[in-house]
């Protein structure tokens, strides 16, 4: 890779300071023609930069020669005034000198083309700026540490090894030495399987942390369902109205509940109705209940609360009474969206169920690419698992292509299929 590249590594916009990257080999020569000599590596130096004649800013100049640096190339860093002009400026005398502008998540790309980072951090990196929220903040942070990368790398280690007894049992089949390397080898890549269901089976909870836990509300007309998301986005984002049916379509508000992002959607009331457009919206609340948690809200104050809700309705997460300011008595949290009176409660109920539901000492999955993989490498440990005794070269085989697809996780092995899937959504400076 011969090109070198520049991109903004700041918010875009007015600022204080604007950050100015470029990466590639001519990195160096970029900051000997726009302030002289090139600066001590990893130290922060003030210079006046000009191009042509004309000035374009005081900066505070970084340099990182490879292969010590982010990307592993040559990186040189311009810390400028925040404005367009000065932006601007910089931009243009560096595609003077040659450079392009960087592609979005050109300079992680690198890094991981470079040995610098493998896949799973560069993921955490494009997760830490997108984070909302504490807990979408410390998973970042322990899979940019490298859980996930020890983990799989842990895995694709042990089939290593693995395959390395499932090939003695071919080579050693006539020695006496092959029945027992065969055992060796099934005994092992069972251990194996049975730790990559457990770590599937976590109910998406990683992916739900970085994306948002979805949080249905269900329950029959007028329970409150439109007072209830108001209250917990604290503004009024669904229409209320003492008539049924008022609520047609399903109606979203993302939440930070306790460093948890929560995506809060208001339903239809459900019932069962043949009117067809409330049909329709009881259909769509069942659809968007499914996956994820779901608080049923129910009038507390009617005499058959129940009645009316369609037979498929989800089992709840938690079953909330409103209308507690006309008095009643029922088993469970009771709540009044008019007075205020058990809302706290009930936002500290929520706040357990969901740390409950996405917290864990493991290491999470937190993407579908690392779900397929795993699932891919657990198809293939199940099938060389029946294989006749007398045939170790079929585990052998299984035994490589699970190890393949565990490896397509870190970047280890078929990185270029991997590299534009991965990076296409990363913002331009990283």
């Amino acid at each position: 890779m011969n090109s070198s590249i520049f991109a903004l590594a700041s918010h875009p916009g007015r600022a204080g300071v604007a950050v100015v990257r470029v990466s590639g080999p001519a990195a160096g020569e970029s900051i000997r023609a726009l302030a002289g000599a090139l600066p001590q590596p990893r130290h922060g130096t003030l210079r006046r930069l000009s191009w042509q004649g004309a000035e374009i800013d005081h900066a505070l100049l970084l340099w990182f020669p490879a292969p010590h640096s982010y990307t592993g190339e040559d990186v040189a860093e311009f810390h400028l005034h925040g404005g367009r002009a000065v932006r601007e400026a910089l931009f243009s005398a560096l595609l003077a000198l040659g450079l392009r502008p960087a592609e979005p998540g050109e300079f992680s790309r690198r890094a991981v083309e470079n040995g610098k980072l493998d896949l799973t951090r560069a993921e955490a990196i494009a997760d830490l700026v997108d984070a909302e929220t504490p807990a979408q903040l410390r998973q970042a942070l322990r899979q940019h540490d490298g859980v996930l990368a020890d983990l799989y790398e842990g895995w694709r280690t042990r089939l290593i090894a693995t395959l390395g007894r499932a090939e003695a049992a071919i080579d050693f089949s006539d020695d006496g030495v092959g029945e027992a390397e065969f055992a060796a080898a099934r005994h092992a890549a069972q251990q194996m399987m049975q730790q990559i269901q457990e770590h599937l089976e976590d109910s998406g909870r990683g992916e739900a942390l970085r994306e948002g836990l979805r949080l249905t509300i269900l329950g029959p007309p007028n329970a409150g369902k439109s007072s209830l998301i108001n209250v917990l986005a604290r503004r009024d984002i669904a229409i209320v109205s003492d008539t049924p049916g008022t609520t047609r379509d399903v109606i979203e508000a993302r939440l930070d509940l306790g460093g948890y992002l929560l995506l809060v959607a208001d339903t239809a009331g459900v019932r069962d109705t043949a009117e067809p457009i409330e049909a329709e919206g009881v259909r769509r609340a069942l659809s968007h209940a499914k996956g994820g948690m779901t608080l049923l809200l129910l009038d507390g104050s009617a005499e058959n609360p129940r009645a009316g809700l369609p037979a498929d309705l989800p089992e709840p997460d938690l079953t909330v009474w409103n209308k507690a300011d006309l008095g009643f008595s029922r088993q469970g949290l009771s709540i009044s969206l008019k007075n205020g009176e058990g809302v706290s409660m009930l936002l500290q109920m929520l706040q357990q169920k969901v740390q409950h539901k996405l917290e864990s000492s493991a290491p999470a999955l937190t993407r579908p690419r690392h779900r397929h993989a795993l699932r891919e490498a657990l198809g293939h440990l199940q099938h060389g698992l029946a294989a006749p005794s007398d045939q170790p070269e079929l585990l052998a085989e299984d035994l490589r292509l699970a190890m393949r697809a565990i490896g397509r996780i870190t970047g280890v092995v078929d990185v270029e299929e991997l590299l534009d899937f991965v990076f296409r959504d990363f913002c331009i400076g990283k």
